[in-house]
């Protein structure tokens, strides 16, 4: 490898640690260095963590980890419990007094992101963004690329429109819906732009290759009652686990910004999302037999999560 390649990633790596600030004494100004924030992050956002988990997934000595959890207990921001399902295995929780803390992290974050994008001329900033997808795809390891080939990134101009045709095209050649389909699809998109509430609704992307397989939806029904609307992901891209992929980031938002129960509207022959949907511990609460998209047979289906 010639010395100029390795002078050139060196010297991007002291530039883009000090714009993200990971050299300040303390990350997003609070008391904790990167590495706890990270722990942070990852048992705030995780199911059934451990700690032997987190330190293959994060690469942290086990030591070190050790260290960093037994403060996160003595400051009241995270507990040990033994698993119901096995009781050999410790696994670790938010308290309430976390949560509120990686919450005010989490908000600082996306503030400081924002803010330093915002620094960046319009039309560079999707420059940046795809520059950074290929830095992740290029670097990501083998072994888990064959995993998770895939990435998510936040909705952008042009996406609804791929959303509606996709959804008009595949639900026309599965299941004869005709273009009303379409139509109903296009109102939810165009009302999602619209009435944006970038606070509490969220849209996500999923991409492979460079190329869009895949969507979804959280909107804002009450205060406390999220919707989860137009999941799809492409024939192509099915059985890499991009559907329970965005659910999942659904309900952990969903969390984030203390919405009590998801809801969401399907039908019943739509069997690989209900079986994502029941997976994820959303439970069946209501169905209605109609007639809609030149199909009289249909079953419409409510579905609830309590969170």
């Amino acid at each position: 490898m010639s010395d100029s390649r390795v002078a050139a990633v060196r010297r991007f790596n002291r530039f883009y640690t000090k714009q993200i600030g990971i050299l300040d004494e303390g990350l997003l100004q609070s008391p904790f260095s990167l590495a706890e924030v990270r722990v942070l992050y990852e048992i705030a956002n995780g199911k059934d963590v451990s700690a032997v988990e987190l330190a293959e997934g994060l690469r942290l000595d086990p030591g070190y980890l050790s260290r960093i959890l037994r403060r996160f207990r003595k400051d009241g921001l995270v507990r040990r419990e033994i698993s119901a399902a096995d009781g050999r295995r410790s696994l670790l929780t938010m308290t309430e007094k976390g949560r509120r803390t990686f919450a005010t992290l989490d908000a600082r974050q996306e503030e400081e992101v924002a803010a330093l994008l915002h620094r960046v001329p319009p039309a560079g900033r999707r420059r940046l963004i795809e520059s950074m997808r290929a830095i992740e795809e290029i670097l990501r390891a083998p072994a888990e690329d064959s995993n998770r080939s895939y990435l998510l990134r936040p909705h952008q101009p042009g996406d609804m429109g791929w959303i509606t045709h996709r959804h008009g095209v595949l639900y026309a050649q599965e299941y004869g819906y005709d273009e009303r389909y379409e139509a109903m699809v296009a109102k939810i998109a165009a009302g999602f732009i619209e009435h944006l509430d970038a606070a509490r609704e969220r849209c996500w992307i999923a991409e492979r290759s460079g190329e869009m397989t895949g969507s979804i939806f959280l909107v804002k029904k009450s205060a406390t009652v999220a919707k989860l609307r137009l999941l799809y992901v492409e024939p192509a891209a099915r059985g890499l686990g991009i559907g329970a992929r965005l659910i999942d980031e659904c309900v952990r938002f969903a969390r984030r910004v203390r919405y009590r129960k998801i809801t969401l509207f399907t039908h019943s022959e739509l069997l690989a999302a209900r079986h994502l949907y029941r997976k994820a511990g959303f439970m069946l609460v209501g169905e209605q037999p109609y007639q809609s998209f030149s199909r009289d047979d249909l079953v419409a289906e409510t579905w609830e999560l309590t969170l």
